[in-house]
């Protein structure tokens, strides 16, 4: 499909994106019928390809880290900025033809591509240090994915991820929101997230059953040594795993019965009947710094 709306690329340029019709083609010229396992559902709107690389801060100085660009809708939206993306597909299929893809829509395209698990991502694996973070992420790996980027890439400094709209509510809750738990937490101790807008389940091939939305990202200070974050996070998943339970009680096997648990809150300076949806990542915090030998073989 032929945009001719102008591009960061020069005011004459002539941008493409793909459209409905170039995404069904592509599909079934890889075979690919798009698989609920694999969150494959595939934008087709140019418009809203735009409103994400907008949202998301993308400029041409940008390093931009793609997670699952399937048949490059997104991609070519990131692309056309001038930025420099690397994209990071699971499926051999979408990622041996995204290069060719690229090369007939736009070949001056500064893009890369991995095929790669996402969570076995590490820096080694990228010729280039990404400051943003794009991705359209099926709901049953979205949060593990953005927590292991997150720790493994610093240079992240912003992202904006598309997810079902329960996840990504949960993502950005605040302390005693009703969808407030451990996602909240764990990922609230990498800088700030916000809910940035709804996307509209037609904008998508197939049209999905569920409604997504757009979550951003900026990094801030880290709150504690991260050497304290395993530690930390084993203490939120115990405290969310039975969120009604108070912390004296959901915290009593991580530290040692209910009693030494409520010791180690009364240390902390935090109610130890109090429950999880109550304390924000500071909290968690200090109850780790006051507990370390009780959490220090916990896995992240």
């Amino acid at each position: 499909m032929v945009d001719s709306t102008p591009s960061a690329n020069g005011p004459e340029a002539v941008s493409r994106l793909l459209g409905p019709a170039e995404i069904r083609d592509l599909a079934d010229q890889l075979d690919v019928t798009p698989t609920k396992k694999l969150g494959q559902n595939f934008v087709h709107d140019a418009n809203t390809v735009r409103r994400i690389v907008s949202l998301a801060g993308v400029q041409a100085d940008s390093s931009v880290l793609e997670v699952g660009p399937g048949l490059g809708s997104l991609t070519f939206g990131l692309t056309e900025t001038g930025a420099d993306v690397t994209a990071v597909e699971i499926d051999r299929r979408l990622a041996d033809q995204l290069p060719a893809t690229a090369a007939a829509l736009q070949p001056n395209a500064r893009l890369r591509v991995v095929h790669m698990d996402a969570l076995r991502l590490q820096p080694d694996d990228l010729p280039v240090a990404p400051t943003h973070l794009v991705a359209n992420l099926p709901y049953n790996v979205s949060v593990p994915v953005l927590l292991h980027l997150l720790a493994r890439f610093p240079t992240i400094a912003r992202a904006l991820v598309m997810v079902q709209a329960e996840v990504g509510h949960r993502i950005a809750a605040a302390p005693g929101s009703k969808v407030y738990g451990a996602p909240s937490v764990k990922a609230a101790w990498y800088g700030a997230w916000r809910v940035a807008g709804q996307v509209s389940r037609q904008v998508f091939w197939p049209v999905p059953n569920v409604d997504s939305v757009l979550v951003a990202f900026e990094r801030g200070t880290e709150p504690g040594e991260p050497g304290l974050r395993t530690a930390m996070f084993s203490l939120v998943d115990a405290a969310f795993q039975q969120r009604r339970k108070m912390l004296r009680q959901s915290l009593a096997g991580l530290l040692g019965g209910s009693a030494a648990a409520a010791s180690v809150l009364t240390e902390a300076g935090i109610d130890p009947t109090a429950r999880g949806e109550a304390l924000d990542v500071h909290d968690f915090l200090r109850i780790a710094r006051t507990a370390p030998a009780h959490t220090s073989n916990a896995t992240d």
